[in-house]
């Protein structure tokens, strides 16, 4: 069973209670359907003209790929040109031949009243009975429930004709239930009904959905989720958290999901519900997490992260208590979780040295000058490259350091410490910088217009331009010009490295690109968006940046379409860094 508490937190409010706070009312229906249009759940409708099933392969839906597959596969412009009629059921129904009845057909092309009176009457072609007919006005009469079809009503019923014989036939389930199923039929639905019995379960899984829906960080298809929870349901548990992530793991691997291609995304979506679960059980903060042995980042408010800093690999207890704290006073005092992890990664070295070297250690008294340059002899014979050995001394004497200045033990001892003299020292390197025939082809007109993104082009000329690192250039806002007294153009970005605001002056090419780009978003979001770069993908209203991977992606399909050369005539491999210098 899961460490976490089912039932009771310490606050006394259970994980269903939560639960029951924190998902929507549209995530809670037990069929859940998405909105028309929802990016992450991919309801984009099928390519064929006026067919609104969901998309699944090469743009179609389930049956139109179906009927291009029973064709031989022909040309997709001809299979578009002339597809068939509309799968079944999604063709409008057969209405009444009097002209102004909206009634359905029932026999003989008439409606059930109509047909009455031509069998009453002494006419018996049906034709020339309607040619009779004295023309009506137009008919208020409500329509038939479902969205699609516009036939009137049958008698007392929500329904018209037809689709009230289907109900019937079908056993006549709740009325909403038969309009939800109807009118989703071709389109993504998530069916949870098998887990009425289990409405803690149910949420949990429905609490998932929503998370993906809000992070929009991945795609979620029915045929991905939908094996999953015929998963829960065969495990018999009541809750997620009653078995571990290992546990699930080997229930998943005996084999109670169908194998297929998806296999590996319906085991992700089950790791991201568990974890997304026991994220809202445990709670936020300081105060929930820093008893843990892993911390999970995204818990201590770093958001744009799902990583993990893990103390569970410090055998000593004493030591694993003094680098929680050290830990936590660096990234309370501002320090980037990089640095938190370089800081982590030393100690972890260090602990390791200790347990073997002082394998009874039971406080920093053993630590002094004569095991620290024990460790120093260790790190030297150490094949790592030099500065990434002078940033664990670095980590370690601001962690004696720490020690010290807040007086957490008194039994340091005076001589753990780290000197100048102890760093190693790095060789010298030659200069970084783009030599200028290769800067000059890559800043040619011609392979400048080789971007298939305008978006990526500009962020290279302003990468050439102004000297900004990647990551700086790819969060900048999206109103980040600014004039002087002068009305001269410049850039305000963040320099996070610094910490700090700067500015830097812009070229004519370059601030007209930008006013373009500023137009092109505001097209893409007319609800604004505060990135310059908006993220191409899964950014539906536009709060995502621009990623750095991305765009390194993106430069390496530009280098290689530009086919830049060296003057040895070899293929050039560049980093945005490079620019810099």
């Amino acid at each position: 069973m899961s460490s976490l508490a089912l039932n009771e937190n310490e606050d006394g409010r259970g994980l269903l209670a939560k639960l029951m706070g924190t998902v929507r009312p549209e995530f809670r229906p037990e069929i859940v359907i998405p909105a028309p249009g929802s990016l992450v759940f991919n309801t984009e409708p099928c390519r064929i003209d006026k067919c609104e099933r969901q998309r699944t392969v090469k743009g179609f839906c389930k049956s139109h790929y179906k009927r291009w597959l029973d064709q031989g596969r022909p040309e997709l412009e001809s299979f578009l040109a002339s597809p068939g009629p509309l799968p079944v059921g999604d063709g409008p129904l057969a209405a009444c031949t009097v002209t102004w009845c909206r009634f359905g057909s029932a026999r003989r092309g008439l409606c059930i009243s109509h047909h009455g009176f031509f069998s009453r009457s002494s006419e018996t072609d049906v034709n020339k009975w309607l040619a009779t007919l004295s023309p009506e006005p137009a008919t208020e009469r409500p329509e038939c429930r479902l969205a699609f079809c516009d036939l009137w009503a049958q008698g007392n019923s929500p329904l018209c004709l037809n689709h009230k014989s289907r109900w019937h036939a079908i056993g006549t389930p709740d009325i909403d239930e038969f309009v939800a199923r109807c009118e989703s039929v071709g389109l993504d639905r998530f069916d949870f009904r098998c887990l009425a019995d289990r409405p803690q379960l149910r949420l949990e899984l429905q609490h998932a959905l929503q998370c993906r829906h809000d992070e929009r960080r991945a795609s979620t298809r029915s045929s991905v989720v939908t094996p999953v929870i015929r998963l829960l349901t065969d495990s018999g548990v009541t809750s997620l958290l009653e078995w571990n992530l290992g546990q699930w793991a080997a229930f998943y691997s005996a084999g109670r999901v169908g194998r297929s291609h998806r296999h590996n995304g319906q085991l992700a979506f089950l790791r991201f519900a568990y974890t997304r679960l026991e994220d809202l059980a445990a709670g936020t903060g300081w105060e929930s997490e820093y008893s843990r042995d892993v911390w999970a980042l995204h818990r201590l408010g770093y958001t744009d992260t799902r990583g993990t800093l893990r103390f569970d690999k410090i055998p000593q207890p004493w030591l694993r208590t003094m680098a929680k704290r050290f830990i936590r006073w660096r990234l309370t005092s501002g320090r980037e979780i990089i640095q938190a992890r370089i800081d982590l990664l030393a100690l972890n070295r260090f602990a390791a040295f200790l347990a073997h070297t002082i394998p009874h250690s039971d406080g920093p008294d053993c630590i002094d000058r004569g095991i620290l340059e024990r460790f120093l002899a260790e790190l030297a014979r150490d094949k790592r490259a030099v500065t990434s050995r002078g940033r664990d001394i670095s980590s370690l004497n601001a962690f004696f350091a720490a020690i010290r200045r807040h007086d957490r033990a008194k039994d340091l001892p005076a001589s753990a410490n780290f000197y100048p003299e102890d760093f190693p020292r790095p060789a010298k390197r030659l200069p970084r910088a783009l030599a200028d025939h290769i800067m000059a082809q890559l800043d040619q007109p011609e392979n400048l217009g080789k971007w298939t993104s305008p978006d990526s082009r500009l962020l290279t000329l302003i990468l050439m331009r102004c000297g900004l690192r990647v990551g700086d250039a790819c969060n900048l806002v999206s109103d980040g010009v600014v004039r002087d007294g002068d009305g001269a153009p410049y850039l305000r970005y963040m320099n996070r490295k610094m910490k700090r605001e700067a500015l830097v002056p812009l070229d004519e090419e370059v601030h007209t690109a930008i006013l373009d780009q500023q137009r092109r978003v505001r097209e893409r979001f007319p609800e604004g968006s505060n990135w310059l770069f908006p993220a191409p993908k899964m950014n539906p209203d536009g709060a995502k940046p621009l990623t750095t991977h991305s765009y390194r992606g993106q430069l390496e399909d530009w280098l290689e379409r530009c086919d830049i050369r060296d003057e040895h005539g070899q293929e050039v491999r560049l980093t945005p860094h490079q620019w810099r210098h």
